[in-house]
Parts: C-alpha cells; structure tokens; sequence
C-alpha cells in the first residue's frame, strides 16, 4: 500500500477582533474531490495541529456549500474566493488559509460584512412594493434586457470583489463594485426604476462612483462572472444624466 498522502494548511487564526492574528498549521490525510470546507470540518472534528498538540476548533463561516449564498469567502493562497468550490487537488500546497482583510474579523476566518450589507441599504438596492401589491400585474421586462439583468442578479454578496478592490479599504468610503452593480439592476426594473433617481443620487457623493480608481480586479475575481465593470462605465453615463437633470430642474432629460 503506498504511503498516505498528507496534506498540510496554514491557517491565520486570531481568537477575538481585538486579539493578535497568528498562523497555526494543521496536517490532513488526502481524499479525492476534498474541497477546502470538508478539510475544515476534518479539522473541527479532530482539532489537533501538525505538532499532535490539541487546539481550538477553526471558525469559519458557511451556508449553501454549493457557491449560492457568499457566506465562505476567504483568502486562499492570496486570492478571495469560495471556499466550497475550491478544491485541494487544484490548489498549490501548502495551502494557506486568511481571513478577508477588508472586513472587520470576528474569529479566525469568520469576518464581519456589515460594511458591505449597510451599502446596499445606502443604494436601496431592493424594489419597494408596498401598497402595489393589489394593482394586478407590473409591467413587463423586455427579454434582452432580463438576461443581461440576470447576469447582475447572480450576486450573491460574497465580498470577493470589495476584498480584491484596492479602493475599499479602512482610509475610504468606497461602497464597492458589488453596490453599484445592484444600483445597475434594480434601475432597470420597471417597477424598480421609479427609485432610479434616488440611487444614482447615494453614488454621486462620497464613497460612490468617484472613488472607483478603475483597476478592474472586481470583474476579474467575482465567481460569478459578473460584468462589474461594464455596470461601472453604465452607471457613470447615468449619473451624468442624472447631474444635468438636477442641474436644469427636468425631469424627461
């Protein structure tokens, strides 16, 4: 029989968000198609480090486990992504494991978003129905328009993009790509675009479309292959518009 195959990961822990992050090592037999959550969960059932000494189980967050709900994001190998769609077998080893540096860490790889969730409230990035619901049905949406729409609805709030974005950081009020993405969406619904004003108005101040410094990391690690970017570029026409209506007092511009 050949040799077990060992696996080892080097995790940055830190045990409260005042306490000092440190990297501790923990060693795995491999199994085929393991991704990085199942290692995880080895770990937590048996929560000893590569020196055999026994040791705190790992916090992380997860939810869906099938890249639906954002809620495992992390930094592996020095790249945000899902943790439940990367797999060990593809990954360089040792594989290190960080917690996503543009949110406040709650415990080891477990970090607070709220910084991202308090900006799509700022954008209003939902469609008001209250008080339509007896009006029968709302308009329609032509067919072109829902599918590149649906592109945008594939967000699923992960962070990835605002972690990858060198403009969200703690000395900026950048909302990120991911707000003005939903901005995008949402202003091209029928019934959303009622409310088109008031969002393109939450980007013109400060943390909105002025602060994006165009790096284009956002569209290059969204796992979801959103066109961030090309909702960027739309957004700074509209907001243009959006300055001259103000600007002149119309409302049909």
């Amino acid at each position: 029989m050949s040799e077990d195959k060992k696996i080892r990961f080097i995790i940055t822990r830190q045990e409260s968000p005042d306490s000092e992050p440190y990297v501790q090592e923990f060693e795995l037999s491999h199994r085929p198609n393991m991704n990085v959550i199942s290692a995880l969960m080895e770990i937590r059932r048996n929560p000893v480090d590569a020196n055999g000494k026994e040791t705190a189980p790992v916090i992380w967050d997860m939810n869906c486990l099938e890249e639906v709900c954002g809620a495992c994001s992390m930094v592996i190998n020095g790249k945000p992504r899902q943790s439940c769609t990367a797999l060990v077998d593809q990954l360089e080893h040792p594989i290190r494991l960080e917690p996503m540096k543009t949110f406040p860490v709650i415990r080891d790889l477990m970090v607070d978003r709220s910084r991202m969730f308090d900006s799509l409230k700022k954008v209003k990035a939902w469609i008001p129905i209250d008080g339509t619901y007896d009006l029968g049905p709302g308009p329609r949406m032509a067919e072109n328009k829902r599918q590149w729409a649906y592109e945008l609805s594939k967000c699923m709030t992960c962070g990835v993009c605002l972690e990858a974005c060198p403009n969200v950081n703690d000395n900026s009020d950048f909302i990120g790509p991911a707000p003005l993405s939903q901005v995008r969406l949402f202003n091209s619904h029928p019934t959303g675009e009622m409310n088109k004003a008031e969002r393109l108005e939450s980007l013109m101040g400060d943390g909105g479309l002025a602060n994006c410094g165009n790096s284009q990391n956002c569209v290059q690690s969204c796992p979801k292959g959103i066109p961030l970017t090309t909702s960027i570029a739309a957004l700074n026409r509209d907001t243009a518009l959006q300055s001259f209506k103000n600007f002149f007092g119309s409302d049909k511009m």
